[in-house]
C-alpha cells in the first residue's frame, strides 16, 4: 500500500462507517467502548490525511494525532476489553490495564510538556518525540494494547491481537522510524474484525442492551 493523504482519507472514512456500524450492532453496553475501536481508529486516519495536507511539521493535527496514537489508546485497549471480556478472564487483565494506565499517564505527560513533529518520509510520516525511557514505554504500550487482547479469552478478539502483534513485527521491521504511523494503519484496517465480533450474542448470555 503506498500512503498518503488520500489513502488516508479514503481509508479513514470507510473504516470510520465501520465503527458507526459496529457501534449500532452492539447488544451489550459493556461491549460499547471495544465496538467504538474503528470508529476511533479511523478517525485517527482521517486526521493523519490532513498531517499529510500540512506537509507534517508540529502543528495541531499533529498533536491529535499523536494524542490518540498514545495515551489515548494506551488506555482505551485494555479498559475496553476489560469491560467486555469474561469473567473469569478479568484477573488477568488487570495487568494489561495496569500497563496501559501507567504508559498513557507518561506518554500523555511527554505530549504536554515537549514537542512532537511529524515528518514525510516517502510514502511514509515519521513522527517524533523525545520519550524518556523509550523501551520501557514501548513494552507497556503493546503490553496494554496487544497483550490484552491475547489475554482476553475471547477467540476473536484473541485472533485480532494475532493480527495486530504480527503487523508490529512486520511494521517494526520495514518501517523501523516510521512504526508507529504504519503500525496504526495496519491496526486500523485490523480492527474491521470487530465487526462481526460486536453483532454476536454471546452464549448463555442474556441480551443486555443498558446493563453491564
Amino acid at each position: 500500500m503506498c500512503w498518503s493523504a488520500t489513502a488516508d482519507l479514503v481509508a479513514g472514512t470507510a473504516i470510520t462507517a465501520i465503527g458507526a456500524a459496529c457501534v449500532l450492532r452492539t447488544r451489550r453496553a459493556r461491549d460499547l467502548p471495544l465496538a467504538a475501536l474503528p470508529l476511533l481508529l479511523g478517525a485517527h486516519q482521517i486526521i493523519e490525511s490532513v498531517v499529510w495536507r500540512a506537509d507534517g511539521g508540529a502543528g495541531p493535527a499533529t498533536v491529535a494525532w499523536a494524542v490518540i496514537a498514545l495515551p489515548v489508546l494506551a488506555l482505551w485497549v485494555p479498559l475496553g476489553v476489560l469491560c467486555a471480556a469474561p469473567p473469569q478472564a478479568r484477573r488477568r487483565l488487570a495487568l494489561p490495564a495496569v500497563a496501559g494506565a501507567a504508559a498513557s499517564a507518561a506518554l500523555a505527560h511527554s505530549l504536554a510538556t515537549r514537542t512532537v513533529t511529524a515528518q514525510i518520509r516517502g510514502h511514509t510520516l515519521g513522527y517524533v518525540l523525545d520519550l524518556p525511557r523509550p523501551g520501557l514505554l514501548v513494552a507497556g504500550y503493546l503490553l496494554a494494547t496487544v497483550g490484552a487482547l491475547l489475554l482476553s479469552g475471547d477467540r476473536v478478539l484473541v485472533w485480532l491481537g494475532v493480527l495486530v502483534a504480527g503487523g508490529a513485527a512486520v511494521c517494526a521491521a520495514l518501517w523501523r522510524l516510521e512504526f508507529i504511523s504504519t503500525w496504526c494503519a495496519f491496526a486500523a484496517v485490523c480492527s474491521v474484525v470487530l465487526l462481526g465480533w460486536s453483532g454476536r450474542r454471546p452464549a448463555g448470555a442474556a441480551d443486555e442492551t443498558s446493563g453491564p
